[in-house]
């Protein structure tokens, strides 16, 4: 059957796993979408008002030093900042299929600490 076929690889896994977590998680303009993007090396946040269809804001780990973990921790805090700066306190967080668990639950404490509200 057509649309039953199961994702042979890594990236497809995840893809499948973020398309089952978008289904429950959207953004607004009162509380917009916090989307982590986790590369073997590197880590992005990006706040997202799906109503509008548009992203408000990104934050890499460009320039960061440290460990990854420590990165993920700053890409939190930053992200945070920004957003309060743009009038941002409330977010959903999407972790884009990845596990709870590491890197990206180092962005999602950053962000808390950052002063962001989940």
């Amino acid at each position: 059957m057509p649309g039953l076929r199961v994702p042979s690889t890594r990236a497809g896994l995840r893809d499948r796993r973020h398309r089952r977590v978008r289904a429950k998680v959207a953004g607004t303009a009162g509380r917009p979408r916090l989307v982590v993007f986790r590369s073997d090396k590197h880590i992005y946040a990006q706040i997202v008002d799906d109503a509008a269809r548009r992203t408000v804001l990104t934050v890499s780990d460009n320039g960061l030093s440290g460990k990854k973990s420590e990165k993920s921790t700053a890409v939190g805090k930053l992200v945070a900042e920004k957003a309060k700066a743009a009038g941002i306190t409330k977010v959903v967080f999407d972790r884009a299929g990845y596990r709870y668990h590491g890197r990206v639950k180092a962005v999602a404490d950053g962000a808390r600490e950052g002063g962001l509200e989940f």
